[in-house]
């Protein structure tokens, strides 16, 4: 097992250094705090959490605590949680999580995790939306993961989804293709919003206009997935697919077009090309053959909100998360 000593090493600080980015980090430079967080994940090193309770008794409470609106209870976004969990036991903070659901009292749930009197507070959610802040958590240290805030700005750690829908679009144009079918999320979903932005982006650079293309947006609710196949049907006449490519709003939406697609005898990528969006929890592999798609940062997000937490930062800004470009084998 790793020891202080071997983080400050391959750091190379004092002990004296690693000890205050495990207990005051505002007190380090940054390039310092950096260089040992590094160190500290590198070594997979792990404090002695006893020994430093008895040393710091009144201290700061080192516990995060994590109020999940939907989050937990999904596959799509338990990665957020994972990443609390992993990244504060890193940085010898401990983490509990406090669900809430639809049916939900919210200021009971404020009660019961303000009752464990948390060092800081992440307030995370299933799906990118805007939520509304108790003003009893805005009175303690508070971000974001997931989400935004409808009133007071708070500290929020995002999904970049134009800049990921852009790099997708532009890659399925630059390979040729040049009349997708646009199968959106609901049209007034923040995400939806923002990836339009990027492929309009994408399109008008490669000399497309967006406004020409075939858009269809689907219905809230997951019943309304099932309505994909007569949508994309729509648009096929005696077997002839009137599209050469489907920009699928998230990658469950591409599971329905390939169903569709393959049913109909029409070929992947060889006569239609699909791009997903997601890279759905251990199926975008699993997809024949395996489908391109962008990555929702959701690790990345509840790493970057958790060090948010335990660096004490204070800003109150929203920061957009890169989501990755996967090239697969579906275009």
């Amino acid at each position: 097992m790793a020891s202080l000593k071997d983080v400050a090493r391959l750091a190379n600080v004092s002990l004296m250094t690693v000890s205050r980015v495990l207990n005051d980090p505002k007190r380090v430079k940054p390039e310092t705090l950096s260089r040992v967080q590094e160190a500290i994940l590198q070594l997979n090193y792990v404090p002695d959490l006893s020994a430093r309770q008895v040393r710091r008794v009144g201290s700061r409470n080192k516990t995060i605590g994590v109020l999940a609106l939907d989050t937990v209870t999904t596959p799509f976004s338990v990665e957020i949680t994972l990443s609390i969990e992993e990244t504060a036991r890193a940085y010898g903070w401990n983490s509990f999580v406090v669900n809430m659901f639809a049916d939900d009292n919210p200021d009971d749930i404020v009660d019961l995790l303000l009752a464990h009197r948390p060092g800081g507070i992440i307030f995370t959610t299933m799906g990118l939306r805007e939520v509304s802040i108790s003003p009893r958590l805005l009175k303690h240290p508070l971000v974001l993961a997931n989400c935004e805030n409808k009133g007071e700005l708070v500290a929020s750690y995002i999904p970049n989804d134009e800049q990921g829908q852009y790099t997708a679009v532009q890659a399925l144009l630059a390979a040729g293709y040049r009349r997708p079918l646009c199968l959106h999320l609901p049209a007034n979903h923040l995400a939806t919003l923002r990836r339009c932005r990027g492929l309009d982006r994408a399109c008008r650079e490669a000399n497309i206009n967006p406004d020409t293309l075939e858009h269809c947006y689907m219905q809230y609710g997951d019943e309304h997935y099932r309505d994909i196949p007569d949508i994309l049907l729509a648009h096929i006449y005696q077997g002839q697919p009137q599209f050469d490519s489907v920009i699928c709003g998230n990658d469950r939406i591409a599971f329905m077009v390939y169903q569709t697609l393959l049913t109909q005898g029409i070929r992947i990528p060889q006569d239609i090309a699909v791009l997903g969006y997601d890279n759905l929890v251990g199926i975008g592999n699993l997809f024949i053959p395996p489908l391109s798609t962008v990555q929702l940062p959701h690790y990345e997000i509840g790493r970057l909100s958790t060090l948010h937490i335990i660096n004490g930062d204070s800003h109150r800004e929203k920061v957009l998360v890169d989501s990755p470009w996967l090239l697969r084998e579906s275009f």
